[in-house]
């Protein structure tokens, strides 16, 4: 039986990862072509509580595997060429790299190779361990926020939703797609909560989220990031900043339209990124504009993480990623202003809190 409601257009507040499980179990009870797979999928923890819903109601059709995410991968992909649609999930980003064999030499290339005539329709979740927010300590080998290795590779989709709409609008494009797409979520978003339709939607893949219209400025944030846009936007407009505010959501294809059309507008740019600053999300939009836009833009910034690996602990995590001062001062800069907001002030009293939860 079908999902239904009595109004089409019914929405209610719900948690990002409701919204996750939402949309796999609506997926599955139309398609039956549709299965889940993963480390823990079918466990207790359901990943992140994730997959619970479809656990019980579909257990028949979702997978626990082993610790071997380079055959499961293989495993997945050859599914996916013989119809069916998985759902690969993976409890941290940082364990697809021990299936990029599958991942780049073969799942990649497949429509390539089949000279279109057959496609791999493999949707991937991967879940950054630590991000913007707060941490408990997962350090450099399970915190790690890599949409660009990814994003570099021809053949693959990235997609990276903020909101609880997002996630489950841009869940099922994916699945929808039949083209191999990443699916990332940061794991500090999962309990944000947000109106989303109770009915089956799509939010087109390629597609960014203009949240706020504005003329000085314009910021593009990308998932969790957004949290700390959205801080600095309420500050910004204390003192008279009117910011243009875009969830980039796609990482590839990105919205070039959107991005140019802000850009030409305000000719001042600020890009807060999950990703490492060299070579990353930033470094492509911005010279994507300085190549068919070399004349527009007066001020640009990006603000992404250290090119470091991620420390263990939740104090030194702190001073290791971005956060809304660091946009507040990249913007004022940007418009030749002055800030009223030192880093080290925010620190001080987060370090004092910090230090309570911890001891």
């Amino acid at each position: 039986m079908k999902h239904k409601s009595k109004n089409n257009n019914a929405t209610r507040n719900i948690s990002y990862s409701e919204a996750i499980n939402e949309a796999i179990f609506q997926l599955m009870e139309q398609d039956s072509s549709v299965f889940v797979m993963g480390l823990g999928v079918d466990g207790s923890g359901a990943v992140f509580s994730t997959t619970a819903k479809v656990a019980r109601e579909f257990p028949e059709r979702v997978i626990g595997i082993p610790l071997a995410e380079n055959s499961l991968t293989g495993v997945a992909l050859g599914a996916a060429v013989a119809g069916m649609r998985p759902i690969f999930t993976h409890q941290r980003m940082d364990f697809l790299l021990i299936a990029m064999d599958q991942i780049v030499n073969h799942l990649a290339k497949w429509e390539f190779m089949m000279a279109g005539k057959s496609n791999a329709p493999l949707t991937i979740r991967a879940i950054v361990g630590r991000a913007v927010g707060g941490g408990w300590g997962q350090a450099s080998q399970h915190a790690q926020s890599l949409q660009v290795l990814f994003s570099h590779i021809p053949g693959l989709n990235v997609v990276m939703p903020y909101s609880a709409y997002d996630a489950k609008g841009l869940l099922i494009s994916c699945v929808r797609s039949n083209h191999p797409v990443f699916f990332i979520e940061h794991r500090s978003i999962h309990k944000e909560e947000g109106a989303v339709p109770v009915e089956m939607f799509e939010v087109p893949i390629g597609k960014a989220k203009k949240i706020k219209n504005g003329k000085d400025i314009t910021l593009v944030g990308l998932s969790a990031m957004n949290i700390e846009v959205k801080k600095a936007v309420e500050e910004l407009e204390k003192l008279g900043v009117d910011a243009e505010w875009i969830d980039l959501r796609s990482v590839k294809p990105w919205d070039k339209e959107m991005i140019f059309s802000s850009v030409e507008k305000t000719r001042r740019l600020v890009i807060v990124s999950t990703d490492h600053k060299s070579f990353g999300v930033s470094a492509e939009i911005i010279c994507s504009i300085a190549e068919e836009m070399p004349r527009t833009m007066k001020s640009v910034k990006r603000i992404s993480l250290p090119d470091s690996p991620v420390p263990a602990g939740p104090a030194i995590e702190k001073e290791y990623y971005p956060n809304f001062v660091d946009v507040i001062n990249a913007t004022v800069d940007a418009l030749g202003l002055e800030s009223p907001f030192k880093r080290e002030d925010i620190f001080a009293t987060e370090k004092e809190q910090i230090f309570k939860d911890v001891f």
